[in-house]
This record gives C-alpha cells, structure tokens and sequence, in this order.
C-alpha cells in the first residue's frame, strides 16, 4: 500500500508508520459538545450529514467534549452506517460519572452538555475504562485510534508529574500497546495543546502519533525546528486540531476575533492583518490558507477543523480545495509574516 490513496476525491496519508491511512481533513466534533452555545439535535444532525455529503469520512471526538455529549451525538450518527466506510478516533485519561448532586452539578465551561462529572484517570484501568465507556457512548464496537487526552500543565498544574507517572508507571501505555497488539485500535498517540508538552512531555513516551492543537498554525511556527522536526525523526504521524487557531484564522481579524481559546491579543491581531493583505491580493481565504499550510509538512497527514453548522463543514471542505498561487506563500516569507524555512504547499493538496 502507498503512503496516499484517494478517498471519494480526499487524497489519504499514512499515519507515520501505523496502518492507519487518513483522509487529508477530518471532521472535529468538540463544537457539537456546546462549548459556546446551544446546538439543537436537529442543527448537530444537519452538522454531521453535512459532513458526510461532502465525502468527510474521518471523525474525531473526545468524553471531554460536552461530558460525552459530542460522543453520544457523533456515534448516533455513524452507528447507521458500514462501519468499514469511515474511520473514528476518540481519547482516554478521563472517565465519566454520575455526580453526587445532578440537580446543582455545574456543566462548565460547557454552556450546554451533559451532567457528568470527570475523574482523570491515566492508569491501566483508567485507559481501559475510559476506552470502554467511549464505545458505549459511540454505540460502536471499534475506534481506529486512541489519543491520550490533556496530559499537561495547562490542565493539571503541579499534579502533571503525577499522571504522568499514573500513564508510565501505572500502566496506561502499556493499556494502549495491548489494545493495539490485540488489533482492538490501529494506532495510539497523544494530543498537545502548548509547546512545553510537545517539546517535554510527548518527546519522552513511544507513541505512533501527535494531535496537535495549537503549537504549529499560519499564525505561529515555532515548533517547526524542534517538536515538529522530531516527529519526523521518530517516524511519528501528525494530526492538525484547532487549525483556525481557535478561531481568528476563520473569522479574520476585529472585535471579537479569539486565539487559543481566549480574545486575541493586539499583536496577535496585527499579524492577522498582515496575513489578510497579503491573501487579498492574491484572492485567497484565511481559511483556505490555514487548512493547506498545515498539511504541507511532511509529518502531517490530516486536519480536523471544528463546525458546529452544515455552512461551516461546506466552507472547511471549500477552503480545503481552493487554489492558492505559489507567489502568496512566498510573499508571507518575504513579508516576515511566515517561517521561511516553513513547508508549504507546492499544488493542491487533494
């Protein structure tokens, strides 16, 4: 088997050097668990056949992502069909639980969700049964990978060492080498949303593969030469979430505009605003820029950008085959507004 395939038009990559062959854009479903607002079950629906239409066959989810509510939603969809036509990977280090006091029980920061209450768990058992409730929510007997779930300081301060240890010493990788021997997952890996946890705690564990979620965007390169690079010496596959930068990568610049997970700051802003004068020169979308610059590093083999409506899949999927000129790439360079030595896409990139 070669390293691309073509997939209902979506050119597929090799996941470093796992099995596993994915689509070079997936769908994220973290938005479906109602981090900032309602989403009716009929617009989620309308969300993820849209996806579906648009020949998106690779789907990323989490128990994280509205206390399982993204899982339920996620699996009560594609539990309708082959399970042979679509790939699906979710994650492990929390487990989920009845609160004490469902009536008081606080949801945040999900704005909507589901009232249960999270333990991390990076143990043998943890794994394991943060594993087997995840099929339970998916109605699905099999996910194609694992991901080790927000094992960092930026969720868990002075405890990380602690679970860190609880996934080395205690079994949680030796959980995921057993699913994957066992031929239960194809791939196992861990998701970094900062780049100390690319560079210190991800760089010391065997994985197959990385989600990326913030480290390496159009807007901020600066784990090209050290986690990024490594990856490609240890033969580790990238996957790109949060590829609009959580936002302000999509929606442009001005009032409102958020970057990593928070309102963006003035000199995030005004990079932005270099990067859309260069693209409206050269009629090129945020978007598009955003989704096609990812996925020319060589590690790369997909991106998961977020939607929340059939609109945003429709724009993903667009902004994924538009046509960038080579010179925009190169005006970024020569403008200081991209890494010169940054990959970039030499054609399109399905």
């Amino acid at each position: 088997m070669t390293s691309d395939q073509t997939v209902l038009g979506l050119n597929s990559r090799r996941l470093g050097r796992t099995a596993l062959h994915l689509p070079v854009i997936g769908f994220g479903s973290a938005h479906l668990g109602e981090l900032y607002r309602l989403v009716p079950e009929e617009e989620s629906r309308a969300t993820l056949a849209a996806a579906w239409d648009h020949g998106i066959r690779f789907y990323d989810t989490a128990p994280w992502y509205g206390r399982g509510l993204a899982e339920h939603r996620l699996g009560g969809f594609l539990r309708t069909l082959p399970r042979d036509t679509f790939q699906v990977t979710t994650k492990v280090g929390r487990t989920l639980h009845r609160p004490g006091d469902p009536a008081s029980f606080d949801r945040s920061p999900w704005t909507g969700g589901l009232g249960f209450e999270v333990r991390f768990d990076y143990s043998h058992d943890g794994v394991m049964r943060s594993y087997e409730q995840a099929l339970q929510r998916l109605a699905l007997d099999t996910v194609d990978a694992l991901v080790i779930h927000d094992l960092e300081a930026l969720f868990h301060g002075d405890r990380t060492q602690g679970h860190l240890r609880e996934l080395t010493d205690g079994g949680g990788i030796k959980a995921l080498q057993e699913l994957k021997s066992s031929g239960q997952i194809k791939a196992y890996g861990m998701g970094v949303n900062t780049d100390d946890a690319l560079d210190n705690v991800a760089a010391g564990l065997d994985l197959d593969f990385l989600l990326v979620a913030m480290p390496y965007t159009l807007l901020d390169q600066r784990a090209l030469h050290h986690g990024m690079a490594r990856c490609l010496d240890r033969g580790m596959g990238v996957i790109i979430g949060a590829p609009y930068a959580s936002g302000i990568l999509v929606t442009g610049s001005g009032a409102g505009a958020t970057y990593a997970y928070g309102k963006a700051s003035p000199a995030v802003q005004a990079k932005v605003q270099g990067i859309e004068r260069v693209a409206a020169s050269h009629g090129v979308t945020l978007a598009s820029a955003a989704l096609q610059f990812v996925l020319a590093h060589p590690a790369v083999a997909s991106v998961i950008p977020g939607a929340a409506r059939a609109s945003e899949v429709a724009g993903n999927v667009a902004a994924i085959r538009a046509n960038i000129p080579a010179g925009f790439w190169s005006d970024l360079k020569g403008q200081g507004l991209l890494d010169p030595a940054a990959p970039v896409p030499d054609g399109p990139v399905t």
